[in-house]
């Protein structure tokens, strides 16, 4: 099968390796037709990475299941389903609490598309193998387009679940989203909107990101650099800014009592102000997205229309063309499809 394998920075290309099989109770093999690529897929193809490489790119898709290694009640051949970015058991005392992205039954940080974890395939691959699929899979209802849908493997169910506790428990809460990656501030935007936030701002240096959040609803504070802070009584702050600056700015914002909501990765070490939290006393929730519980919450929304994602996406690609889109991404965020795959991109792919 293809591979899409990351050598190093911007040493990205398909390679032919050896189709994965079943091999334990409870595996699925399912083959991406809907692959989104991640904020952080970006960074991961252009700089140094923090793991070892090589490795297959890509853990955001939904697909069709293609084979079983049992009967299953819920699960089908044929079925498409959203596959999450973590490998998790589902049983485990970390998984039973709803945290699958710290599953105690595998490596730290197992997942598809980097080798934090062990070696999982790559959800643009042509067929990866997804252990404990009861677990893992949640069907996709045929209404719902799989373009919209890849990216509740991770960064669209991220940023809806950045904002769904906070403001489940207070609706009248103000959000502020310091954003500066493609899509996941943008994305959380839509979240809060959908959510029915009192108020959402959205700080970010970029005249085109900001652009799309206005027009989704946030009043937008637009800047040159990120300021030590935003003026607002900001109940909940998330940051999507993947910049020592804006990780600062987010943690300053927050209200005394608040929440600051980290969904940044960061490869090194940002400074805390620890002396200015200390004043103000505020809760910092930071860790990997705990995709599955979350996923069929996300797609009741995309069914009904609430949430829509579409404005932050880009394409669809097709899959042959993704060496080429992911050196030079769009503003957006890049999905590749394998109906679009042998089509022509001046016919397939809208660049934005």
């Amino acid at each position: 099968m293809q591979s899409l394998v990351l050598s190093g920075p911007r040493s990205l290309e398909w390679q032919d390796r050896p189709e994965p099989r079943l091999s334990a109770a409870g595996d699925a093999l399912v083959r991406p037709t809907a692959s989104a690529a991640c904020d952080l897929d970006r960074r991961l193809v252009t700089s140094p990475s923090p793991f070892e490489t090589p490795f297959a790119l890509g853990h955001e898709a939904v697909g069709e299941i293609v084979d079983l290694a049992d009967d299953e009640p819920v699960l089908r051949i044929g079925q498409r389903v959203v596959i999450p970015w973590h490998i998790s058991c589902g049983t485990c005392e970390n998984c039973r609490r709803g945290l699958p992205g710290a599953c105690n039954s595998v490596p730290p940080l197992a997942s598809f598309g980097t080798s934090a974890g062990g070696s999982w395939g790559g959800l643009f691959d042509e067929l990866v193998r997804v252990p404990w699929a009861r677990h893992t899979l949640t069907p996709l209802p045929p209404s719902i387009d799989p373009f919209l849908a890849a990216s509740a493997s991770d960064n669209l169910t991220d940023a809806f679940q950045a904002v769904r506790p906070t403001l489940a428990a207070r609706p009248e809460a103000e959000v502020l989203v310091v954003g500066g990656t493609a899509s996941l501030g943008l994305l959380t935007v839509l979240s809060a909107v959908a959510l029915g936030a009192a108020k959402v701002t959205y700080l970010d240096v970029d005249e085109g990101r900001c652009a799309k959040a206005a027009a989704a609803g946030a009043t937008v504070a637009a800047a040159d650099a990120y300021p030590d802070r935003l003026d607002g009584r900001f109940d909940l702050v998330v940051d999507a800014s993947a910049a020592a600056e804006g990780f600062r700015c987010a943690l300053l914002s927050t209200r005394p009592g608040g929440t600051c909501v980290i969904r940044s990765v960061y490869f090194g070490e940002p400074r805390l102000p620890y002396f200015s939290l200390y004043a103000t006393g505020v809760n910092l929730v930071v860790g990997p997205p705990h995709a599955s519980p979350h996923v069929p919450a996300v797609l009741e929304l995309l069914g009904d229309g609430t949430l829509d994602p579409a404005p932050v996406l880009a394409g669809p690609f097709g899959y042959a063309d993704a060496v080429e889109v992911l050196l030079e991404p769009p503003p957006g965020k890049p999905v590749f499809t394998r109906t679009c795959r042998e089509t022509p991109r001046s016919r397939c792919a809208t660049w934005w």
